[in-house]
C-alpha cells in the first residue's frame, strides 16, 4: 500500500530544467541558471562554493562589514550609531556578516583581522547594552567569514514572535511543541504532548480540540531559558519572561477535520507571525494539510515546514513525502522557494531571507522528537527568525487603542477577564475604553482595572502584543468572542452589511443569492447571508464583489481586512471593501479609478491589509483559477503559468517561474483557464 515515486526518476534525469513562459503569443525558454533568479540562486548555493550574499540594503537588520580593525574614535562612534539603527530595524537584534563586502562578496579575513573585528563589534555592542554571539564561521575567498548575532539585553522589554502550529491530525504538532518548550525528548508514546493539552479528553484520545499557547524564551546570547535547571523544576511564564530578550509563543491548533472552525479561528483571531506546517514523514501531505496550507496562503502568513517522525519512516516513503511537499510549493498558486535546512549556514540564510523576502522562501526541517535529530537547527532558526515588518507599524502604535477579544474568563477574587490582541494604540491600566458591539450594535464604556502580558502584570501593552484585561463591573455573560475594546476617540461603529471582494476557492456546484456561509474575519465568526452580487451564479475560481449580511447581530469590521468564508467543504477568501453602518452612513476603501468622494477611510491596523485599491483589475486577490485535490480538499489559486522542474530536494532546482501558463489537471470541478 506504499505509493512509489514513478515519475521522479524521469524528471531527475533532466540536467537543466527548462521553464516555458508564455507571454501572449510569444514564448521563450529560460534555464534556472540565468540571472533572473540570481539573487535566490546565489543565496542557496552550496557552502563550499563561498556563496555570494544579497547586496546590503539600508532597511532591515542585516549589516555587511569586511573589516573592523582599530577604528578611530570618530569611526567607532559612526559604527555604534549604525549598529543602533540595525537593532531598531530588527526590534532589538541584528545580524552582522564580518568579512563580507557591501555587494555580498564573501572576501574573508585572516585570523588576526577577524579576531580584531569581532573584538571591535563586542565593544560596539557593550556601548548599546547588547550581547554578541558568533553563530557560524565559514571560509570566504581569501579568509574566514563570521556570522554574528547582536541582541540587546532584556530590561523588561522583549521581542515576541507568534508561531501557529498547523498540520494534519497525528502529525506530531503537540509533541513537537512539548519537546521544544520543555527540553525533554518524547518516549514515542505521547509523553511530551501531555504538557500541552488543556483538557482531559485531549490526553485520552491524543487529539487537540482547542487553542492553547506555550512559551519559549531566548536570552541575549541565544540560549533557551526554558532549559535552565529543567531537571529540577519547570519554569513559570513569569520567570521565562524576566530572563528572556526574545520569546516565541507557540499557538497549538487542532488538526482534525471536526475542529476546522477552531483552527480557522486561531489563524485569524490570534494574528500569528508565522505558520509552522507539521507533516508526518510516514503520512505525507494529506487533505487537511492542504487545507491548512491554503488557509495560511489566504491570510498571507509566511510558512515553515517541519517533517517529523523521520526515525520511524522508511527512506522511500520519506522521499515521497518530500516530493509531495515540493510539488505543492512549486504549484503556480503557491510558488514558494523550498529549501531543505541541513546545517547552521542554511539556518542563517533562511533567517536572513525571511527578513527581506519572507513570502518567497519556505524552509523545510527534518526532525525527530524521539531521537532529537535536527531539533538544534530548529531551535537556532526560532532564535534568529525575525519579527515580520508590518507596514505602518510605527503609525499603528500612535493610533487610538483597539483590542480584538478572543477569550473570556472569570477569575475568583478578580472578576471578569478578557484576552485579546492589541492591533492599534496602547492600552494602559485604569483607563476607560468602549466595549462592544453588543446585540444591538452599541458600544458601552468599561474601566480597565489591571493589564497582564504573558501572565505577568504590566502597566501597558502596545500594538502587536497580546494581553489580558480585568474589567470592572462587567459580567461574563455580557461578553462574547469577536467584541473589541476601543478608544472613545475612534468612534467605533458596528455594521450589519458589508461588501467584500471574494474568490471562490472550491465549491461543488454553484453559489447563488441567499447562500449562507460562516465568515471568519479576525476574531469575528458568524453566519452570514449573501444578499447581492454582480453575477447570477458563482463557481469555483470565480472572483466577484458581493454583499454579505450578518444573520444574528452586528459586528465590528475594518476596511481592508482579509476574511475566510466556509460552508461544509466550500471555502473562499476575500477582502472587506465597503461597510454599511446602521445609521445610514458607509465607508469604503479609496480606489485610484474612483473619482467620487468616499465617506470613510481605512485605518491601518496589524490585522488588516495595507493595500490602497481593491478593484478587481488593479489588485486581484490571487491570479486566476483554482485546482482542488482528488478528495475535494483545499483549493490553491493558480496563475497562468506552466512550470516544469525536476523533483529534487534542493531549493536551487525548484525555482518557480513568473509568467503565464495553464491550469493543472486536478478534478472535474477545476475552473477553465483564465
Amino acid at each position: 500500500g506504499v505509493r512509489l515515486p514513478i515519475a521522479t526518476k524521469k524528471k531527475s534525469c533532466m540536467a537543466t530544467a527548462c521553464v516555458e513562459v508564455r507571454e501572449g503569443m510569444n514564448s521563450k525558454k529560460k534555464t534556472l541558471s540565468e540571472p533572473d533568479n540570481g539573487k535566490l540562486h546565489s543565496l542557496f548555493s552550496e557552502p563550499d562554493e563561498a556563496p555570494r550574499l544579497p547586496p546590503e540594503v539600508e532597511e532591515g537588520n542585516v549589516e555587511h562589514k569586511w573589516k573592523l580593525v582599530n577604528p578611530t574614535e570618530g569611526r567607532l562612534e559612526h559604527l555604534v550609531t549604525q549598529l543602533n539603527w540595525r537593532l531598531g530595524e530588527g526590534s532589538g537584534e541584528a545580524i552582522y556578516e564580518i568579512g563580507v563586502e557591501d555587494d555580498g562578496t564573501p572576501k574573508g579575513l585572516c585570523e588576526e583581522d577577524l579576531a580584531a573585528s569581532l573584538q571591535t563589534l563586542q565593544s560596539m555592542a557593550e556601548k548599546l547594552g547588547a550581547d554578541m554571539t558568533v553563530l557560524n564561521r565559514r571560509e570566504g575567498k581569501e579568509g574566514g567569514v563570521a556570522e554574528v548575532l547582536v541582541r540587546q539585553i532584556s530590561a523588561g522589554d522583549f521581542v515576541d514572535v507568534r508561531v501557529a502550529v498547523i498540520g494534519n491530525v497525528d502529525s506530531g504538532k503537540s509533541t513537537l511543541i512539548g519537546v521544544m518548550t520543555k527540553g525533554k525528548l518524547d518516549n514515542g508514546r505521547g509523553l511530551a504532548r501531555l504538557n500541552v493539552f488543556r483538557h482531559r479528553h485531549e490526553a485520552e484520545n491524543g487529539r487537540t480540540s482547542s487553542v492553547s499557547q506555550q512559551l519559549m524564551g531566548f536570552d541575549s546570547k541565544g540560549e533557551v531559558v526554558n532549559y535552565r535547571n529543567s531537571a529540577l523544576r519547570e519554569h513559570s511564564w513569569q520567570e521565562i519572561v524576566a530572563e528572556s530578550s526574545k520569546t516565541v509563543t507557540f499557538i497549538d491548533l487542532a488538526g482534525h477535520e471536526r475542529y476546522i472552525k477552531t483552527t480557522v479561528y486561531g489563524m485569524t483571531g490570534m494574528v500569528p507571525d508565522y505558520a509552522m506546517v507539521v507533516v508526518g514523514a510516514n503520512m505525507g501531505v494529506l487533505r487537511m494539510t492542504k487545507e491548512h496550507i491554503a488557509l495560511a496562503l489566504a491570510l498571507k502568513i509566511p510558512m515553515v515546514f517541519v517533517i517529523t517522525k523521520i526515525d520511524m519512516c522508511p527512506e522511500h516513503v520519506l522521499k515521497q513525502t518530500m516530493s509531495d511537499i515540493q510539488k505543492v510549493l512549486r504549484s503556480p498558486g503557491v510558488r514558494k522557494f523550498a529549501f531543505v535546512v541541513k546545517n547552521q549556514t542554511d539556518v542563517i540564510k533562511c533567517a536572513q531571507q525571511l527578513a527581506t523576502d519572507g513570502s518567497r522562501v519556505a524552509p523545510i526541517f527534518l526532525v525527530s522528537n524521539v531521537t532529537g535529530g535536527s531539533l538544534d537547527l530548529l531551535r537556532m532558526f526560532l532564535n534568529l527568525v525575525p519579527v515580520p515588518r508590518r507596514g505602518g507599524q510605527a503609525d499603528v502604535a500612535a493610533l487610538p487603542a483597539e483590542v480584538h477579544l478572543d477569550e473570556t474568563f472569570y477569575v475568583a477574587g478578580v472578576g471578569t477577564v478578557v484576552a485579546g490582541t492589541v492591533v492599534a494604540g496602547t492600552v494602559t491600566a485604569n483607563t476607560t475604553l468602549l466595549l462592544g458591539p453588543d446585540g444591538s450594535g452599541h458600544f458601552n464604556p468599561v474601566q480597565i482595572k489591571t493589564v497582564h502580558n504573558k501572565r505577568c502584570m504590566v502597566k501597558q501593552v502596545s500594538a502587536g502584543q497580546s494581553g489580558t484585561f480585568a474589567l470592572k463591573k462587567i459580567k461574563r455573560k455580557e461578553l462574547r468572542k469577536g467584541m473589541i475594546l476601543a478608544d472613545p476617540a475612534s468612534n467605533p461603529k458596528a455594521c450589519l452589511r458589508f461588501d467584500a471582494e471574494i474568490l471562490v476557492l472550491h465549491h461543488p456546484t454553484s453559489i447563488c443569492i441567499n447562500y449562507q456561509p460562516v465568515v471568519h474575519c479576525v476574531t469575528v465568526r458568524q453566519a452570514t447571508k449573501l444578499v447581492k452580487m454582480e453575477r447570477e451564479v458563482l463557481r469555483t475560481g470565480d472572483r466577484c464583489v458581493v454583499t454579505f449580511e450578518f444573520m444574528y447581530r452586528p459586528e465590528f469590521l475594518k476596511l481592508g481586512s482579509r476574511l475566510i468564508f466556509r460552508e461544509g467543504r466550500t471555502k473562499g477568501m476575500g477582502k472587506v471593501v465597503r461597510l454599511e453602518y446602521s445609521d445610514g452612513t458607509e465607508a469604503r476603501l479609496p480606489c485610484e479609478d474612483d473619482g467620487a468622494e468616499h465617506s470613510g477611510k481605512p485605518t491601518p491596523t496589524l490585522g488588516s491589509s495595507q493595500d490602497g485599491c481593491t478593484s478587481l483589475t488593479s489588485a486581484p486577490l490571487t491570479t486566476a483559477a483554482t485546482c482542488t485535490d482528488r478528495a475535494g480538499g483545499a483549493a490553491v489559486g493558480l496563475p497562468s503559468t506552466t512550470v516544469e522542474v525536476p523533483s529534487t530536494t534542493t531549493a536551487a532546482d525548484a525555482t518557480p517561474a513568473d509568467g503565464s501558463a495553464e491550469v493543472c489537471q486536478g478534478s472535474e470541478d477545476t475552473a477553465p483557464r483564465h
